[in-house]
């Protein structure tokens, strides 16, 4: 992941790589049989941008997207300028407020890819994800993001656990997200240097973090779809600090 180099397969995510002008686009494969109106928009863009595009047989595109049921015919390679290591990242912000969330344990593609999307448009600094017990940002979260997620700020490490002690290293609070008796995420303070740490939504957190905030539940319902938390975290944040 924090090589900066992604495969995007599908038309509308190798689209949209090629209509944003910060992602580079190194190559675009399209299969010989791929023909539509989204193919021939694929075959502009590439041209406007003077991109290296490449019409092969499907069993290609196939070898290189790893996923022949949604590749549509179409794969490109991008460089994804806001992947990095946390650690590095965060020597480079030794002071100053900071909003990240943090995966713990969060396994389906499709919840990565839509928590990605939600943070960015936000506006909060980033998503922490570990390599440990996550999807890396591969095809599927970048589908799931629709496109976001190569021009996200996703910010790589080993384990949860190392997340929780290189963000404390920075002098950033981890809080992580409950149900029960902790405070709600709507009254309490939010720390000027703050991780909210979402986890799997059958185990919940499994990391030690500093401290709790609750989302309020109604009917008895137990807990929300991890994307919609990360969506109410996220702009709660950016309510407070507008």
């Amino acid at each position: 992941m924090t090589s900066g180099f992604l495969t995007v397969f599908g038309r509308m995510p190798v689209l949209a790589a090629l209509e944003d002008r910060e992602v580079a686009v190194e190559r675009v494969l399209v299969a010989r049989t791929a023909r539509g109106e989204s193919v021939d928009a694929i075959v502009a863009a590439a041209k406007a941008r003077g991109v290296q595009l490449q019409r092969v047989a499907p069993e290609k595109v196939t070898r290189v997207s790893g996923n022949g049921r949604h590749d549509q015919g179409v794969v490109a390679d991008v460089v994804a300028p806001g992947l990095a290591e946390l650690d590095d990242w965060l020597a480079g912000r030794p002071t100053g407020r900071l909003a990240l969330l943090a995966l713990d344990g969060v396994t389906n593609p499709a919840n990565v890819g839509m928590v990605v999307r939600t943070v960015t448009a936000a506006g909060l600094d980033g998503v922490v994800l570990p390599r440990a017990g996550s999807p890396d940002i591969g095809p599927l979260v970048v589908k799931a993001s629709a496109g976001v997620a190569f021009r996200a700020t996703v910010l790589g490490c080993d384990t949860p656990a190392a997340a929780i002690a290189g963000l404390r290293r920075a002098g950033v609070e981890c809080l992580g997200l409950r149900g029960g008796d902790a405070p709600s995420l709507f009254d309490a303070p939010i720390p000027n240097r703050a991780a909210f740490v979402l986890g799997n939504e059958t185990t919940g957190v499994a990391v030690e973090v500093d401290g709790w905030r609750s989302i309020p539940m109604a009917n008895g319902v137990e807990s929300l779809n991890v994307a919609v938390a990360a969506g109410l975290v996220a702009y709660e944040v950016t309510r407070r600090r507008a």
